[in-house]
């Protein structure tokens, strides 16, 4: 069986993982603290198989399929919904383990292929009902409405992952813990987010015979329309079976336009994440009665008085196949920027979880403060607000006092180049625009 000490994946092993195709021999182990953290080890595998779409989708079509400033942001998520994964073991596999401890009524073999596959059904199962009411539960909505809220569909829209989904996905795996070792559970439910990467394509067509169990491509476009057909289709993880048994299954058919009904128009991460949850307060506060106020947070998003629990189709915006995505025109020179100071934080994130197990809490929270300071002042730039000139520099500052005292060299040396230079083109753009008021007020004097 899998060893602990075998955590290095090659890259046959890695390919693989992506698709789901590593086996039990391969992926049991008799302790969960042994089971390697593959989402992290995938970052490599994400970058080379964007890289792949966004060639493949250059010859193919002659343009980009991943806008640099929808890209970003769907990276930002991502990097950000792990960061947590930094101070603690995530609160699905947590919470599993406390019900394995103390409430599990058997025990099936951690070794045998049987408890494997059952898990891997088990988990998927799992992901369907937790997939499904995140749809129809308004409260868990705000929370998936993150993955939601791209209008491209790409394999970055795959990353664009919610910073609250776990706090409520850990109770639909605990029956689970009642009979099968968290070791297992924690192969599968690592498996089973990372298989749905590559289903984040338009570069992949009708798979034939196997549109009829697993989930796919043209499945999963389905899922992210805002088409009549569209809406609340398609919930299945890594099989799609769960949508044939339970009535939830649409074929695709015209061209998906995608995107939530009502586009958030915004590439701000906070905004991205949190927005929801705002308006989901305003709606309850100004909800007249507690019933309808109940209503607001466990019912559908699209309910309203007087209306069925997940609300009218009808009331949605008409799809007329013609809208184009929220897509501002920002410098080239700023594209430039926001991509190189991002792609060097990924590698300060991927770093940082490479090293954790050396690093002080203090530190981690240090640099957690960094990248989301980071990912923030970086939407900032691409919304192009008035105060984003002065968050960067105000973060580029910071990260050279760091620098320079030596806390994140060993993490980041090639920061502080582009870094002192931003620093030095804000500070003159400052004082140029300092002076050209100054000369205006002058004229205006005169």
């Amino acid at each position: 069986m899998a060893r602990a000490d075998a955590h290095a994946l090659s890259l046959d092993q890695g390919f693989r993982m992506m698709l789901y195709l590593l086996g039990p021999n391969e992926t049991s182990f008799a302790r969960d603290e042994d089971v390697p953290e593959y989402v992290e080890k995938a970052t490599p595998f994400f970058m080379m198989l964007m890289l792949s779409e966004l060639l493949i989708g250059w010859a193919k079509t002659g343009s980009l399929v991943i806008r640099i400033n929808d890209g970003i942001t769907s990276l930002s998520a991502g990097v950000m919904s792990r960061l947590s994964n930094l101070f603690a073991r995530g609160l699905e596999l947590s919470c599993y383990v406390y019900v394995w401890n103390n409430y599990r009524l058997v025990e099936l073999p951690w070794d045998s292929p049987w408890t494997w596959w059952l898990t891997f059904l088990g988990v998927d199962l799992g992901y369907y009902w937790l997939h499904r009411l995140s749809h129809e539960v308004n409260i868990l909505w705000a929370a998936h409405q993150v993955h939601h809220s791209s209008e491209d569909y790409n394999l970055s829209t795959a990353l664009r992952q919610s910073v609250t989904q776990q706090l409520s996905s850990w109770l639909f795996y605990l029956p689970m813990a009642l009979a099968v070792p968290p070791s297992v559970f924690a192969v599968h439910i690592q498996f089973n987010l990372l298989y749905q990467f590559w289903i984040h394509t338009e570069l992949v067509g009708n798979l034939g015979p196997l549109e009829w169990i697993i989930n796919t491509p043209s499945h999963h476009r389905v899922h992210h329309g805002r088409n009549p057909y569209c809406i609340d289709k398609n919930y299945g993880g890594t099989l799609i079976i769960w949508d044939r048994i339970f009535g939830t299954f649409s074929p695709e058919s015209d061209k998906v336009i995608y995107g939530l009904t009502h586009p958030i128009n915004t590439f701000e991460i906070l905004s991205v994440q949190f927005s929801y949850y705002v308006y989901l307060w305003e709606r309850f506060w100004s909800s007249p009665s507690t019933t309808d106020k109940l209503s607001v947070i466990f019912k559908g998003p699209g309910w309203e008085p007087g209306k069925p629990r997940l609300g009218c189709h009808s009331d949605l915006p008409e799809v007329t196949g013609e809208e184009a995505p929220h897509n501002p025109e920002w410098p080239l020179a700023l594209q430039v920027y926001v991509t190189l100071h991002f792609f060097l934080l990924l590698g300060v994130y991927d770093d940082i979880f490479a090293m954790k197990a050396m690093l002080s809490p203090a530190f981690l929270l240090l640099m957690t403060g960094y990248i989301m300071s980071t990912l923030t002042a970086l939407g900032f730039i691409i919304e192009k607000r008035p105060g984003a000139a002065v968050l960067e520099m105000l973060r580029c500052v910071l990260f050279l006092l760091f620098h320079k005292s030596g806390y994140v060299r060993h993490l980041i040396p090639m920061l502080s180049v582009p870094t002192e230079v931003f620093i030095a083109l804000s500070a003159l753009y400052w004082a140029a625009r300092s002076f050209a008021r100054r000369g205006k007020g002058k004229r205006k004097q005169r």
